[in-house]
């Protein structure tokens, strides 16, 4: 198998749409355009930080039984609601 590479690049709306002719001379074996938007970027960065704190072991685990537990607490204090006449 040969190895693949990504690049990046940003190019100007001006050049955008003969810059896909281009690439689309390619089959998808070759070359596949991948976009990426804000809301990709932020979720990539985000799942980021997340996996340095498990790598670094400051990420707290909870167990199912210990998220159910809090879970009720707060669903049953939020329910109590006195009625005042």
């Amino acid at each position: 198998m040969i190895p693949k590479t990504q690049v990046k690049l940003k190019i100007q709306n001006a050049v955008y749409d003969k810059f896909v002719q281009f690439i689309k001379q390619f089959n998808k074996d070759e070359i596949e355009i991948i976009s990426e938007n804000d809301d990709f970027v932020s979720a990539k960065q985000y799942l980021q930080n997340e996996l340095d704190e498990i790598v670094s072991e400051k990420a707290i685990f909870y167990s199912f039984n210990e998220t159910k537990n809090k879970l009720e607490q707060i669903i049953n204090k939020n329910h109590f609601c006195p009625i005042n006449y």
